[in-house]
């Protein structure tokens, strides 16, 4: 990527997010999309569940020590840290968007018999002014913000809340449409926004980078969606420095969240939409089925190009893995039949009450034929499941098992199990973790010493509404069905996250 053309790009991409958050800020605001937090209250009150969307009031939690039952296997040692939104009302606002609160990041330290927590929100510059202010300030990806004032770039937008991972020792908070933030290992005090390129400053740096094996780092940056020219694709060595930018065209503006990624390629699914109406982002966007996504497929000695393929319509979010065989590529994703509810997840819970009728999200592999230049999709016979992670040190020629919370209790408002899925061999093993309990992602943690896949713990989160407390379970990657090693609970509670990085000791 040439010093000009990314002059150009971030031009495009500056001068288009502000357009469009000038529009946001004029536009009237419309009851429809305000928050109520007196309705949101009212539904706790009969909803104890509803805590997971709950706004937090307080800047920092903990440290705490958490009640253990059981015993944290030997060997496992470090910090999972966890990213959400968790601070969603002010001055009688409240948030209608799932994705608009300001992030909180969470340590859970695990070593020497003990489970300590703490966490703390991001201080970017949109939460400082907010908080300085007592009311928000600045637009939102998915609610009008009344009298909302423009930002000068995307980061005044930047609510550091959708995942967290480390680079080099160095802990990043990230978001979809702005820069990561540096965050103090230990402490959590934010450090500020990360310029890897005094060019690149403040261009997106998605939430979901994918990590090679000898540790370097790639994430993409949809500059398309906001003015710009089409994917940044950013190359990170494993000590923390650009190895690469490169400027990736796009033959039409498409959405994306995460991407997916084989020994060889990068793999981008975007989903085709159209804007409508007045309105934050999200009011706005609409998913449209009538038209194929485009996938494109980059070789990694080669980022600046890609070749094209055209799938059946599907809203996806998130990816697990991708495996590469016989000139084929295999992405596991998982597919939203409601492309309404994609586009607003957890929309309900937000406004305090209870969901609609389930859809139910399945899991899907997309085949790329790269030598045919077809594309279709195989769906599998899977249960409600999202954020699906893996152990990447799974064979690439081969589909790796899959670990991800699911609904087992179609009453269940959310996820209340955690399964391990191997679909190529037709096994599943699933742990629910009982009436009124809450299941987020679960990271899989290695075996230290172990090369074999697999070998290793789940390490993942937990609500508990009815008892007002938030935990963490711990569980063999082998034997999910036997249940947690280690369950530890907090005598506090706190909103569902997102996205989640376990850092070894």
């Amino acid at each position: 990527m040439t010093a000009a053309s990314n002059s150009r790009s971030r031009r495009r991409f500056l001068q288009g997010l502000l357009a469009g958050a000038a529009a946001a800020a004029l536009a009237p605001a419309r009851r429809a999309f305000a928050g109520d937090p007196a309705e949101f209250a009212a539904g706790l009150a009969e909803r104890p569940w509803l805590a997971g969307w709950k706004s937090v009031a307080a800047e920092a939690l903990g440290p705490a020590a958490a009640e253990r039952r059981g015993r944290l296997p030997e060997g496992l040692a470090g910090t999972l840290y966890r990213n959400g939104p968790a601070w969603t009302e002010r001055a009688g606002f409240r948030y209608e968007h799932w994705f608009d609160g300001d992030g909180m990041v969470h340590a859970w330290r695990l070593g020497q018999g003990q489970v300590r927590h703490r966490a703390r929100m991001v201080a970017t510059p949109k939460f400082r002014r907010e908080q300085a202010a007592g009311r928000f300030l600045l637009p939102a990806a998915g609610t009008t913000v009344p009298g909302a004032r423009p930002g000068r770039n995307n980061d005044d937008g930047n609510t550091a809340n959708t995942a967290v991972t480390t680079i080099g020792g160095r802990l990043f908070a990230l978001w979809e449409g702005g820069s990561a933030f540096e965050l103090d290992p230990d402490s959590l005090d934010t450090l500020g926004p990360v310029t890897w390129r005094p060019d690149l400053a403040a261009l997106p740096f998605s939430a979901h980078p994918l990590r090679e094996r000898d540790g370097t780092l790639w994430n993409f940056g949809a500059t398309m969606l906001m003015g710009g020219g089409g994917l940044l694709l950013w190359r990170i060595g494993a000590d923390g420095a650009l190895r690469g930018a490169h400027v990736l065209d796009v033959p039409e503006p498409g959405y994306l969240h995460s991407f997916a990624m084989t020994e060889r390629h990068l793999v981008f699914v975007l989903m085709p939409f159209r804007f409508e109406g007045a309105g934050a982002f999200f009011q706005r966007l609409r998913f449209a089925p009538d038209r194929p996504c485009r996938v494109a497929v980059v070789a990694k000695a080669e980022p600046e190009r890609a070749r094209w393929f055209e799938a059946d319509f599907a809203a996806v979010y998130h990816f697990g893995d991708a495996c590469e065989r016989g000139g084929e590529i295999v992405v596991r994703a998982v597919q939203h039949p409601d492309p309404e509810e994609a586009r607003s997840p957890m929309r309900e819970a937000m406004r305090g009450h209870a969901p609609a009728a389930n859809t139910g999200s399945r899991l899907a592999d997309l085949h790329l034929d790269l030598r045919g230049g077809r594309a279709r999709w195989r769906p599998h016979d899977a249960p409600d499941l999202e954020f699906p992670l893996f152990d990447p040190r799974t064979p690439g020629d081969r589909g790796a098992r899959l670990y991800a919370p699911v609904r087992m209790d179609a009453r269940a408002p959310y996820f209340d199990a955690v399964a391990m899925l191997d679909p190529a061999r037709g096994r599943r093993q699933v742990h629910r973790y009982g009436a009124g309990v809450l299941a987020e992602e679960h990271v899989f943690v290695p075996r230290p010493g172990s090369t074999r896949a697999d070998d290793g713990w789940l390490v993942g989160t937990l609500l508990d509404a009815r008892r007002g407390r938030s935990g963490l379970a711990v569980l063999d990657a082998r034997r999910v069905d036997a249940g947690p090693l280690l369950e530890a609970w907090l005598p506090y509670a706190f909103p569902l996250g997102f996205h989640g990085h376990f850092a070894a000791a």
